[in-house]
């Protein structure tokens, strides 16, 4: 049986990278595509097909291969996490990820794709977190206009709704992924908040237990979110690459929300530096900026036959080794570069 023919966009990003090194792995005939040329020099080393595609520009879709391919994956987004104050400029919102997802689509459309698979977002429900009630993908939207994600999930929703105009009027099968914080090694040391590079939360709590410091934890210690690991989103890809009959809007999540002092509480467990008992200190008259979400992910489970395998500690233990065994240290490299 010959393998299938996958072709990634966003292939130097984060879940990208995550994603081809799998696919490569079971030998899908995998060919990557982003506009970064740290991601060309990456591929070349892996003996990976490097296409570079500018998704806003129709005509450099004519230098990817013509293949027969079983599905596409578009991972290519513009997202806040990634914008500085000095280059933010709301069409570029428009302009790749509503604009960069329609010349996806007609790639596919002209080129008779199987299916596309579109990694999403979970910040268009803002309006929906409520009293961690978990949100069905029946519930819909509920964007909040205001704020550093307005944009973002403003182009986004737009992607997707082209997504299912695709799949209703031409018959291209459409999967929509929606995720919460995804983690994993390669892009949680520094962001951008509000257009401002800082430190993450999850990067202090370890360095702080590794240090041996005492781990403060913000304001209200109880409020959980719904993340999930890197691997486990990637085993999601694979189901749905292989699934018939999927299609629409999946949650892929964990189903669980993870409390910030138990966050806190496991760090200190994996990573606490000595044999000293880990101190870890509530300061609830300091605000956090974390979000209360959480997400049903029964469709996923019912209809791609997935489920997540690592809960957070397996998730650090699993996190420690890719760090040690430093496999898409690029990752950092150009996180640095983005930052600089």
């Amino acid at each position: 049986m010959d393998s299938k023919n996958i072709l990634v966009f966003g292939a130097s990003g984060f879940m990208g990278t995550y994603l081809i090194d799998a696919l490569h792995k079971q030998n899908y005939k995998v060919i990557a595509s982003d506009i970064s040329s740290i991601g060309e020099k990456y591929y070349n080393e892996k003996g990976i097909q490097y296409v570079h595609v500018d998704i806003t520009q129709e005509k450099e879709f004519e230098k990817l291969p013509q293949l027969k391919y079983d599905a596409v994956i578009h991972l290519a987004a513009i997202q806040p996490a990634n914008v500085s104050v000095k280059n933010y400029n709301p069409q570029e919102y428009i302009n790749v990820n509503v604009n960069g997802t329609l010349n996806i689509l007609e790639f596919c459309r002209k080129n008779e794709v199987a299916k596309i698979i579109y990694a999403s977002s979970h910040r268009n429900t803002q309006g929906l977190w409520i009293n961690n009630k978990a949100i069905k993908e029946e519930e819909g939207r509920a964007i909040k206009y205001d704020g550093e994600y307005a944009m973002f999930s403003i182009s986004e929703s737009a992607a997707q709704d082209c997504v299912l105009h695709y799949e209703a009027q031409y018959g291209l099968r459409g999967i929509i992924f929606r995720l919460p914080p995804v983690y994993g090694y390669g892009p949680h040391t520094e962001i951008f908040k509000d257009g401002k590079p800082i430190k993450t939360g999850f990067q202090i709590f370890i360095d702080n237990a590794k240090a041996c410091k005492p781990i403060e934890v913000w304001g209200d210690c109880n409020k959980g979110r719904d993340i999930i690991y890197i691997k486990d989103v990637i085993s999601a890809f694979i189901k749905a690459i292989n699934n018939l009959n999927a299609q629409g809007l999946y949650n892929i999540t964990s189903g669980y929300p993870l409390t910030l002092k138990q966050e806190a509480e496991t760090i200190a467990k994996v990573f606490w530096g000595d044999s000293s008992k880990p101190i870890i200190i509530e300061v609830p008259e300091k605000v956090n900026s974390i979000d209360a979400f959480l997400y049903d992910n029964s469709k996923a489970k019912r209809e791609l036959d997935w489920s997540p395998q690592f809960s957070f500690e397996d998730m650090l233990y699993d996190f420690i080794k890719e760090s040690d065994a430093n496999s898409f240290g690029y990752l950092l490299e150009k996180r640095k570069n983005m930052l600089k």
